[in-house]
């Protein structure tokens, strides 16, 4: 992954894994192999951890743990009502943004004639 992608996708995975929790709820892992099923194939695991403990500490979401077949119980993340609100004001800059950037897109792609 480029670097520039890769600095892009720290000011967005959090909005991200919240999007993928408002789906349904998930552990660590699951979150991960959805994440990288939707196409974000380079991210790392340790990645999406470190970014549910901080979710976790800012109460973006709830936190059950579940008996698993094959270790330790898991932790299962869900969106609660104040990571759905932090989620709708993400996607309310993630809109304003890319309208903006794809209007500069336009403009520098189809630039006005002299005289326009």
């Amino acid at each position: 992954m480029g670097k520039q992608m890769t600095e892009m996708l720290k000011g967005t995975l959090e909005g991200i894994v919240l999007a993928t929790l408002a789906v349904q709820p998930a552990y660590g892992y699951e979150i991960t192999a959805r994440l990288r099923e939707q196409g974000f194939a380079d991210i790392a695991e340790g990645t999406v951890y470190a970014l549910l403990v901080r979710i976790e500490q800012r109460g973006l979401v709830d936190v059950a743990k579940v008996p698993s077949e094959k270790g330790p119980p898991r932790k299962v993340y869900s969106l609660n009502a104040q990571g759905n609100e932090y989620l709708d004001e993400f996607w309310k800059a993630w809109n304003f943004l890319t309208e903006r950037i794809e209007r500069l897109n336009h403009d520098t792609e189809h630039p006005q004639e002299e005289g326009d």
